[in-house]
């Protein structure tokens, strides 16, 4: 991670004690306060908060924000080529939580099967529904977008493409897709490095994770 980013905690801070000081006039003669041991429950859509001997406190839960040196564009086409990384990032993260989202429940899955014949044909069915399901939208895809995509994808699994298809499919059809990447200018075991060559497009990802671009 770049050694300049930095969470905003200060005015959070700051925000909280204001927050308990307002808050502390107000629930200490609300009735509609309920203490479990330390802590209130209180209506919905009213402020939580904790009992501490005769002090309330509200409970805040706070966004983190991650601040980056501003960047410097040398000239319009960066600017553009950077406008255009922020939109295939936001296309195609989502495409890679998935991923990792249905790795980990057919992994779950899989381990309550009772043999290898159950959890192949379990992982074939999969495999269909996902390109019926998906292979629409996918194929709406640039080169560039599939491209990162498939490093999206190595960021939220720790793993290649290559891999995965390698301990679910086989490596038989590991190699029989990534050689159809290939032909397409592509790889599946494209590896993701967010400290150096992917490092922008790692800011651009955090920054979209927190909705602050």
């Amino acid at each position: 991670m770049n050694p300049f980013i930095c969470s905003i905690k200060i005015a959070c801070i700051w925000y909280v004690c204001c927050m308990s000081c307002c808050f502390h006039a107000k629930a200490q003669d609300n009735s509609n306060y309920t203490p479990v041991g330390k802590k209130m429950i209180v209506p919905k859509g009213m402020q939580l908060a904790i009992i501490e001997g005769q002090d309330t406190i509200p409970v805040v839960y706070l966004k983190e924000v991650i601040v980056f040196p501003p960047l410097t564009f040398n000239n319009n086409k960066e600017r553009q080529e950077f406008d255009k990384l922020v939109r295939d990032v936001k296309r195609t993260l989502p495409y890679a939580k998935l991923v990792y989202n249905t790795l980990i429940e057919t992994y779950e899955y899989i381990q309550t099967l009772p043999d290898d014949k159950a959890r192949d044909a379990h992982l074939k069915k999969m495999e269909k529904e996902l390109f019926r399901d998906y292979k629409p939208e996918l194929k709406k895809l640039t080169l560039t977008q599939g491209k990162l995509l498939l490093k999206l994808i190595n960021r939220e699994c720790n793993q290649s493409s290559y891999q995965l298809v390698g301990a679910f499919l086989g490596k038989v059809r590991a190699s029989f897709w990534n050689l159809f990447a290939s032909m397409l200018g592509a790889s599946l075991k494209t590896d993701y490095d967010p400290k150096g060559k992917d490092a922008l497009t790692e800011r651009v990802v955090q920054l979209v994770e927190r909705g602050q671009i």
